[in-house]
């Protein structure tokens, strides 16, 4: 699996430039492995990271593209661990990127999902939160166990732990550069955060899709746009998709370096062309 870390724009679009031959295999690949069977479920062999093993990944058609091209990202699950590709994907470049060791405190902002579970049986000291609202006070537990913390208002004293991870959550903070300074507040020095958000290469700037306004109301800036929530049928509305600043506001939010990592490997089931996933050193 080739690893390309990428600290700009410019650093992508030279990246683009070089690897023109290089996308161009990725998309035939894919298409390749898409059966002729009506948009059928079908299955893919690779390797799964997450099992240890060679197993058949399961792809269907749900959530695919505005095309009705397969959405990559969202499927490939792996038939033991259950994990899709992104999952997958994020613990493999957790193991490969923040090289946390067993005894390390690591903080993770989800904690009623498999992702969460995973992470707890691996390491000594895993904490987990989900955003529960007003309903209880921040850093209080539900009588389920489950703790109610926000990301721009972290209970956690400074320094607290070795690691931080973060999961298509920051995009559904209005003031996701509050969430980054929580973030580097509760890591220790020398502390890594590794994160996922919807993220358009072409974009410099980050699209702000809606905001909250004087009234404390939400304002839309472009058609709402809600993505799953564990806790909610209702879904969680997106506020960000994410560009290149998003890096410059990283370090700014007190990283000494802020860099995506762009990857593809159709023999560990990381397809949708390049991905992207997100580290900061402190």
């Amino acid at each position: 699996m080739k690893l390309f870390k990428i600290r700009s724009q410019n650093e992508y679009l030279d990246h683009v430039a070089k690897s023109r031959e290089y996308l161009a295999m990725m998309q035939r690949t894919e298409n390749s492995m898409i059966p002729n069977n009506g948009r059928k479920r079908f299955k893919v062999k690779g390797y799964s990271y997450t099992a240890g093993c060679e197993v058949d990944f399961l792809v269907g058609f749900e959530h695919a593209h505005a095309d009705g091209s397969v959405n990559w990202r969202e499927h490939l699950n792996c038939s033991i661990t259950g994990f899709n590709n992104r999952m997958r994907a994020a613990i493999h470049l957790f193991d490969s990127e923040a090289a946390a060791h067993q005894s390390d405190r690591i903080y993770i902002s989800e904690q009623i999902t498999p992702m969460y579970r995973y992470f707890a049986t691996k390491y000594d000291v895993v904490v987990g939160s989900e955003y529960l609202g007003d309903r209880y006070p921040p850093g209080a537990f539900d009588d389920r166990g489950i703790r109610n913390e926000s990301l721009t208002n972290l209970t956690f004293p400074d320094n607290s732990f070795e690691r931080v991870i973060s999961l298509d959550c920051l995009e559904h903070f209005p003031d996701y550069e509050l969430a980054f300074r929580e973030c580097a507040r509760i890591l220790s020095p020398g502390g890594k955060m590794l994160w996922s958000v919807p993220f358009v290469p072409s974009f410099s700037e980050n699209l702000i899709r809606a905001r909250i306004n004087a009234k404390g109301e939400v304002e839309h800036l472009q058609k709402p746009e809600y993505h799953g929530d564990p806790l909610t049928t209702e879904g969680c509305l997106c506020f960000t998709h994410f560009g290149w600043a998003m890096l410059d506001q990283v370090k700014a939010a007190g990283f000494s370096d802020a860099y995506a990592v762009m990857f593809w490997s159709a023999s560990f089931g990381y397809l949708g062309g390049e991905q992207l996933i997100f580290v900061a050193h402190k």
